[in-house]
Formats: structure tokens, sequence, C-alpha cells
């Protein structure tokens, strides 16, 4: 891989961005690199590696382009992360940036990261178009297909119910479903047959509260489950960040489901086709859709990243009292707009 470049890595599939993001360490490693450990905000050197992760809005971008045009005294290489890029859109940050990334360090390689699909034209032209990859969600079929692979190379049969289920109570990218199958596998063992019953008794007994189930009490319109349900998530330490990302993915879940909704007489297909394929996923969606319209969910989801910023920018010392508000906020979002 040559030095001195800069990758696009956008789109809502966590776990295929991850491997692309693994085999860049790995070319580096065939170069005689050492890779170091990540840390958000902060930069370890480990032989001649170094890795840094900035947020984009908590870290100002002439900040950026000065860590970024200026070497390691102590590395050879440098892999350095900017998330949340879809956030960069002021014409001078835009500049700025992209004036760097038409002419990278020799030394660096930089990776934009962002769920979304697409960066504004600016950030998105000094990239070459094999440097840009768009990761999407697996579709439906894909993403049974990749669960009953996974079990089969590990020696394992798993049911279609329990299939669907475990899709349910997942995260829908691949990161999050192999580990929910390597953990059901710790508590299964090879040769076992795995029944929906399964899947729901050891991935809820390990997993009794989650960004899902806070989702759940906000579809109910019940505030003080909800904020008892976040209480509990924040108790057993889940990051804000995490829980805001689960939050996300439900509200943009359940625009989805209401364009469904709105332009007919959808069936099973059409909800599996969404990644709806259980009922009680399809109640919660049906509950959330009696509480909001189309408009108000992208009122909620324009909160959501809101609060998301702002608890990223004020740290843990405010993270209780940011969520707490949020939670507040989006209960006060009129349902109709």
């Amino acid at each position: 891989m040559t030095k001195g470049s800069c990758f696009l890595f956008l789109g809502p599939e966590i776990g295929e961005k991850q491997d692309a993001i693994n085999e860049i360490r790995q070319r580096l490693r065939r170069e005689g690199v050492a890779p170091a450990k990540t840390k958000a905000g902060a930069v370890e050197a480990e032989g001649s590696l170094e890795e840094t992760s900035f947020y984009a809005g908590e870290t100002p971008v002439q900040e950026l382009v000065s860590v970024l045009r200026n070497g390691s005294l102590f590395s050879d290489t440098r892999l350095i992360f900017i998330k949340n890029a879809e956030i960069l859109k002021k014409k001078e940050e835009v500049e700025l940036l992209a004036s760097y990334m038409a002419d990278p360090q020799a030394d660096t390689t930089l990776i934009l990261i962002s769920e979304a699909t697409s960066l504004v034209k600016g950030l998105e032209t000094p990239v070459p178009a094999g440097a840009k990859r768009v990761f999407w969600e697996l579709f439906e079929n894909r993403k049974q297909e990749w669960v009953a692979s996974f079990f089969r190379r590990a020696g394992c049969r798993i049911g279609e119910d329990a299939i669907e289920t475990l899709l349910e109570l997942v995260e829908n990218n691949t990161d999050a479903l192999r580990q929910a199958c390597s953990r059901l596998m710790l508590f299964l063992g090879k040769g076992a047959v795995l029944t929906g019953a399964d899947v729901e008794k050891w991935l809820s007994h390990t997993r009794e509260e989650s960004a899902f189930t806070l989702f759940s009490r906000i579809a109910a319109g019940d505030l003080s489950k909800s904020l008892e349900s976040l209480h509990t998530l924040l108790m057993a330490k889940e990051s804000p960040v995490t829980i805001m990302a689960g939050l996300t993915w439900c509200f943009r879940k359940l625009r989805d489901y209401l364009f469904l909704v709105e332009s007919g007489n959808p069936g099973d297909t059409d909800f599996k086709k969404i990644g709806l394929t259980s009922v009680k996923a399809r109640k919660d969606y049906e509950a959330a859709s009696r509480r909001y319209n189309s408009a108000a969910v992208n009122v909620c989801l324009s909160l959501t990243a809101e609060y998301d910023i702002r608890i990223r920018s004020n740290g843990p010392s405010l993270e209780t009292i940011l969520m707490d508000l949020y939670l507040y906020k989006l209960f006060t979002i009129p349902g109709r707009i």
C-alpha cells in the first residue's frame, strides 16, 4: 500500500467496514510495521506505527489538519481516522481538509469514516475512486445466509426460527452478529442444533437491556420506563455513544416502516426486506408509528445527532444529565408535524 493516502469508508455496515480497516493494518504489517492500539482522541505508538482517532465536531478542523501535516517524531507510519465525517459541511472546513487530502503527508494514511453513504462533494473529490467504499447493510436474505454459514462452519445447525430471532435481537451489522453468534457458541457448544427459544434465552439473558429495548419503551410512550432502561444501561457501563448509534438505527428503521405503510398494504415479504422479521419487532414499530409520523421521525434523528455531538464534546461528567435531557426532549416532540 502506498504511503500518503486517503480513504473514505462510508455506510452503515460496521463489520465489513472494520474488516477493510484490518486489511490496511495487515498491509502495513507486511511492510514490517507493528500495529499500535487505538484510542479515541489519543495516540499510542508501538514499533513504528501510530494510530489516532478523532471525531468530527469534537476537534477543530484546523487542529486536525495541523496534526496531519506534522509528521510523527516517534514512528515511521501513521494511521489516522476521522469519524462521523458527515458532520463536516462548513465551506472553510471542507476546503482546508480537502487541500490536505489532495496532497497527503508521505508517512500518513487517513481514513474518513461515516455511517452516511456520501459526504459533501469537496471531501469526495480528492479521493481516488478505488479508495472510496460504501458498506451497505446486508439484505435480509444475505443476513440469513451469513448467520447460517457462521454456524455451519462452526459445526452447528441453526433453524430458520432461530435465525429470525437472532436477527431481531441483534443490531443490523455483521460485527454485532459475529459477537452474538460467538457468544451462543460458548453457551451451546459444537454439534448443537439451535432453536429460536435457545437464542432468545441466551441472548436475552446476556443482554437484559440495550438500545433496542430502550426504543421499545420509547415506542410505547413510557418516559418513566425509558429512563429506567437508560439508567440500567449507563450503570452497566454501556457507552452513551453506542446507545445513540442504536437509537439512530431504530429511528431510521421506523422511517422505512412508515414509508412502507404509507405506500399501501405491505405484506410479510415487504417487512422482511427492511429487517422486520418477527411479530414482536413489528409490534414495536407499529406502536412507534402511532406516536411519530415521518416528519417527526426526522426531527427525532436530528435531535439524536445533536445530542450525540454534545455528549462527545462534553466528556463523561455530563453524560447522564445530557442523556436524561435528550430523552425528555424526545418525548416532547409532537408526534404529527
